[in-house]
């Protein structure tokens, strides 16, 4: 069988059992720049590796603050994430106003995966070519959710996404059993560390490539500025040579 009879729209099913459209987004999803996420008990941090479309070009952002208590990291198309970024943010404001409180994380990760699952039912629509890192804290505790274009949607303690992500979720699959009484700064460093193992050998990390986003119990979603990351990223050679040590 001839698969482009049965890509050319999101709701017809090829002999196998696929609809192509959808997994045609889930692989924009994997070629998009990385980005990842973990969490404590008492926070969560979100690492993003930024892009510029051309040296003339400032970096694209990779990180959206949602409310004080929620915020998500992309990888994929950025105008696809614009939208959800605009439902997302509009949700929070609509249950502020009638409720009073923040909108319960899981909620509202359950909505956007049904919103994105609607986009698959209809051949007059598209996938969302964008998958979502929601990282978010309400009165059940610290959160880390992946939603993808399909309307699928996971918790996670620690998650990557996006190009060369499974070099990271490797390094997170060594280290992630300590993440959960971990300080802020030692989260930060396993991102960054994680991070750094995804990127290309030519490549490296600096204050203008890399966006740190971090969420706490008693602190509101903030973005590092350059001089802190400056700073963690001078860190790094000194951390991985004493979590080397602590493996061996």
């Amino acid at each position: 069988m001839l698969k482009h009879l049965y890509d050319t729209d999101c709701v017809t099913w090829s002999p196998q059992g696929k609809l192509f459209q959808v997994e045609y987004a889930m692989e924009a999803v994997k070629q998009g720049s990385i980005c990842l996420g973990l969490k404590s008990n008492e926070n969560v941090v979100l690492c993003s590796l930024k892009r510029q479309p051309s040296e003339l070009a400032g970096y694209q952002e990779k990180q959206f603050k949602i409310d004080d208590h929620m915020a998500i990291a992309i990888a994929g198309l950025t105008a696809d994430a614009r939208v959800l970024c605009k439902y997302m943010r509009t949700e929070c404001l609509e249950y502020k106003y009638t409720y009073e409180s923040h909108h319960p994380v899981g909620r509202l990760v359950f909505k956007v995966a049904e919103k994105s699952q609607h986009k698959t039912q209809s051949g007059a629509k598209r996938p969302y070519g964008v998958g979502l890192l929601v990282a978010g804290i309400d009165p059940n505790g610290v959160h880390l959710f992946e939603t993808c274009p399909s309307g699928n949607y996971y918790e996670y303690k620690c998650q990557a996404i996006g190009s060369r992500s499974q070099a990271a979720r490797t390094y997170f699959e060594s280290w992630f059993h300590l993440f959960e009484k971990s300080t802020l700064e030692q989260l930060i460093l396993h991102g960054l560390s994680a991070l750094k193992k995804a990127i290309m050998e030519d490549e490296e990390l600096n204050e203008r490539n890399v966006e740190v986003g971090i969420l706490g119990k008693n602190q509101k979603f903030v973005h590092l500025n350059a001089q802190e990351l400056k700073d963690y990223i001078a860190k790094l050679e000194t951390f991985n040579a004493n979590t080397q040590i602590q493996q061996e």
